[in-house]
């Protein structure tokens, strides 16, 4: 029902019901300066067809681009016309919290499903239902490794600024200090690393790919974590888990990432979903709730919440986290489009991201005057150099109906492509940026 009509006797009957006289009772126990001593600047009402119009008045000031080359943490990949059917189902659309096990057997079942698809990608033992976005599943992972003794983080210079923000905003509140590691040719400074851990660290973080899109050696990493005595906190982008090694067989304690790219539409930047997966013996302090699979008393399989850390559920001075709701249907839409794709069906579209971002980085770095930033081997997206300023190539890619890199400098651009991309796009890409340089 999108919209509920309340007629001036039916709001005096709740009002009776309430024992209450006006509308204005129901504020009595707000002070004066709190209350609003005048009517709202808004416009006159209008009828439903004039708001329409002034909707779609609104929404063509939108530019649209078909064409996308930018990611930095979101990214345009191919999406099954299964994944939106059966992710639109009514059924689904529901409450995130299933509080009756009894009657939520359908979306409990999703959240395992999610859980146990995540712990794949991951290679780690446990993951929980789901949190926001995967900036702050850092940020909570983050705050699993703190406590009393060990209050500061150490983050590679290579990882999403927009994620060191929240993780940022998170340590402030928890009195927690961050310190960043340099970062050597694109990657994380490992010798650096090894020689910045002391007893007050709490985790190290880096991501895989990081933020230039460049792969890390994340065993090398958590061999020097371990060695110092502290966690590794791995972000991973989950679409390159398909054929890199997972953080669990790199020896991570934990890892976290951004489920966008796994069947969810960029969508104007959101909402997203953030995914956390650990080892057992970090199990209880992942924050939200984990489903588990049991059985009923007449031995069919069934599901329930069988972990809820978070401080709605249990006393406040137990809860690990203050989140207070998750990102389900979300969470589902990424389950729906890893069955949909299947197990070899994801390894390829994978494998079709490497060669095309790779196609599309050969052909710009041929162009005179521009260069790769940065040695080594990328997943999907690459940092280029460029002869003009990148503000100027992305305004000749925009005129031609093209979404460029992103400007991470002023002759500086960050290029994702991905199996959504054809070549036909990337040479024309290629040709535009050549143009500009002439």
């Amino acid at each position: 029902m999108n919209y509920v009509v309340n007629t001036a006797e039916e709001q005096q009957a709740m009002l009776k019901a309430l024992g209450l006289e006006h509308i204005e009772d129901l504020y009595a126990g707000l002070p004066e300066g709190a209350r609003l001593k005048r009517e709202l600047d808004l416009p006159e009402g209008m009828s439903e067809f004039e708001a329409y119009a002034c909707m779609q008045k609104a929404a063509a000031a939108n530019t649209v681009f078909h064409t996308i080359f930018r990611g930095a943490g979101a990214y345009r990949h191919l999406i099954p016309s299964a994944v939106r059917h059966l992710t639109s189902i009514s059924g689904y659309v529901t409450a995130y919290t299933p509080y009756q096990a009894e009657l939520s057997q359908g979306i409990l079942q999703g959240m395992f499903e999610y859980q146990t698809m995540i712990c794949e990608l991951t290679g780690m033992d446990v993951a929980n239902a789901s949190v926001y976005d995967g900036a702050e599943a850092a940020a909570e992972a983050m705050i699993m490794c703190l406590d009393g003794k060990r209050t500061k983080v150490l983050v590679s210079a290579a990882v999403n600024p927009e994620v060191l923000a929240v993780m940022r905003t998170y340590a402030h509140a928890k009195d927690a200090g961050i310190v960043m590691i340099p970062e050597r040719d694109g990657h994380t400074d490992v010798e650096a690393l090894k020689s910045m851990i002391t007893p007050e660290t709490a985790c190290v973080y880096t991501e895989q790919p990081n933020y230039h899109g460049l792969i890390e050696d994340v065993s090398v990493l958590a061999e020097a974590a371990h060695a110092g005595g502290t966690k590794l906190v791995t972000g991973v982008n989950p679409t390159a888990m398909a054929l890199l090694k997972t953080p669990g067989e790199c020896g991570s304690d934990i890892a976290v990432g951004e489920g966008q790219s796994l069947g969810l539409d960029l969508a104007y930047g959101g909402p997203y979903c953030g995914f956390m997966a650990t080892r057992t013996a970090l199990m209880r302090k992942l924050p939200g709730r984990i489903v588990g699979q049991t059985a009923d008393r007449k031995g069919n399989r069934c599901f329930v919440l069988t972990l809820q850390a978070r401080e709605q559920h249990i006393r406040r001075e137990k809860a690990s986290s203050s989140i207070c709701s998750n990102q389900a249907l979300c969470a589902f839409r990424n389950t729906v489009y890893l069955a949909a794709l299947g197990r070899e069906g994801f390894r390829e579209m994978a494998q079709q991201c490497v060669t095309l971002s790779h196609a599309a980085a050969e052909r710009i770095a041929a162009l005179p005057g521009y260069r790769l930033s940065y040695p080594g081997e990328f997943f999907l997206e690459f940092a280029v150099d460029t002869p003009v300023p990148a503000a100027r190539i992305n305004e000749a890619l925009a005129a031609q109906g093209i979404l460029g890199g992103l400007e991470i400098g002023d002759h500086q651009l960050l290029i994702a492509v991905t199996e959504a991309n054809t070549i036909a796009e990337i040479d024309r890409m290629v040709e535009i940026m050549k143009e500009v340089q002439a």
